[in-house]
């Protein structure tokens, strides 16, 4: 048997003509090193197949740096490459540093499932609606790819197929998602920069809030007798009648109603924060006369009452209601703003339509100031009166407070009249 050397001067004959590993050899592969280039070691397997790697010392540690197959990646570019790492040796850099950073870094997947999710499930209410994104969306575009490989292009390039296939505001709530969780991976140092940053949300198209006339109440109502899902008709019904929040209403327990006191207990609302609701008459007779009252933990249970669960969706009973009343079709969240709209027509104050709704800002009670019009018209006409009255001679109508030096409303004017704050 020929000795192989194991140490010489690389050149490209000599690097063809070598044999594959002996097949009865206890190793895998055998290695030679070139003379020329300090460290740089070409290994030879059983199959033949070549590999080039540079050996080196770092902190005390002997490492190896693969650097390509032979002959893709031919002697000159294995030389230059290992030359490369030596010089950066030298400069007290380990060669192998972003290649151990990157090994290191975990996949969008699972930092979804190890550091993400375990964070939202604690401090999240609505981690359920980012786990249906994840799995819908994120992780079968991005769950391969380690975090510092994604790229803002790329994220851009996804978001705008989002918003062709699906909607504009389904492309922001997926693109929100996205650049929290690639925020907080910042904020835990686990990449540098959130590819997120800069990319710009798509412009959605507001949706048309709309409320039922006192007509369509009526004929809601009266396609409401007899139909099939008496928990959904009486969710309606409920929600019509408190102005809650779908979810404030549907996933009640009875515990949080004292009938009594026509009182209910919200625990958490969508600010965060509990807070009590007055029940009007009706509302309390509704509830009253629920059979679910004493034989199920929720106020609307669902069909199969073994399973112990609320009723979970309203929308399909709600549009058959508005077929068959004849009435055009309308969001569940609508109702809210049915209750909030026929208060505002009837002189509610908006300070007292905040109240009843658990706005946490006056500003998001606004929206409802363009139907106080009628109260509105009917206060800025007393001033008209009065100055009326003033030029008739009518002193009945106007009384002067000359201590003040003010002017001051008749009694009987003063209280026809409430202004909608």
């Amino acid at each position: 048997m020929v000795t192989l050397a194991r140490k010489f001067r690389f050149t490209q004959r000599d690097l063809d003509r070598l044999p594959p590993c002996p097949a009865e050899s206890a190793s895998k592969a055998y290695e030679v090193s070139d003379t020329d280039v300090t460290g740089l070691r070409l290994s030879v397997t059983k199959g033949g197949r070549k590999f080039w790697f540079w050996r080196y010392t770092f902190d005390g540690r002997k490492r190896a740096a693969k650097i390509g197959e032979y002959p893709a990646t031919d002697l000159a570019a294995a030389r230059k490459r290992a030359s490369e790492m030596r010089s950066m040796l030298d400069q007290g850099k380990d060669a192998q540093a972003s290649r151990d950073e990157l090994k290191a870094m975990p996949s969008f997947t699972e930092f979804t499932e190890r550091e993400y999710m375990p964070m939202a499930r604690q401090t999240k209410r609505s981690h359920k609606d980012d786990a249906h994104r994840l799995k819908n969306h994120l992780l079968p575009r991005f769950g391969h790819k380690k975090l510092s490989e994604i790229t803002t292009r790329e994220i851009q390039a996804f978001i705008g197929e989002v918003a062709k296939s699906r909607s504009p505001a389904t492309a922001n709530r997926i693109l929100s998602l996205l650049a929290r969780m690639l925020k907080l991976a910042t904020i835990w140092g686990i990449i540098e920069k959130n590819p997120c940053y800069g990319i710009a949300k798509f412009r959605e198209q507001r949706t048309r809030e709309r409320f039922l006339t006192r007509d369509e109440i009526a004929r809601l109502f009266q396609a409401m007798e007899g139909d099939r899902h008496s928990y959904g008709v009486a969710g309606i019904k409920f929600l019509l009648l408190t102005g809650l929040r779908r979810n404030e209403a549907l996933r009640a327990k009875w515990e949080q109603v004292d009938l009594g006191r026509g009182l209910m207990h919200l625990p958490q609302t969508k600010s965060g924060k509990s807070r009590h609701i007055v029940l009007s008459a009706h509302a309390r007779m509704l509830l009253e006369e629920l059979p679910s009252r004493g034989h199920s933990q929720w106020i609307f249970p669902g069909k199969n009452l073994a399973d112990d669960l609320p009723v979970y969706n309203i929308d399909k009973c709600l549009q058959r209601l508005l077929e068959k009343a004849g009435i055009e079709r309308m969001r569940v969240h609508d109702l809210r703003h049915t209750y909030a709209s026929v208060m505002a027509q009837n002189g509610v104050s908006l300070f007292v339509i905040q109240s009843a709704l658990g706005h946490s800002s006056p500003m998001m009670t606004m929206r409802y100031a363009h139907l106080c019009d009628t109260a509105l018209r009917d206060a800025t006409n007393v001033v008209g009166n009065v100055v009326s009255a003033a030029l008739s001679g009518d002193a009945g109508g106007l009384l002067m407070d000359e201590a003040e030096g003010g002017m001051s409303l008749a009694p009987g004017v003063a209280g026809s009249a409430e202004i909608c704050r």
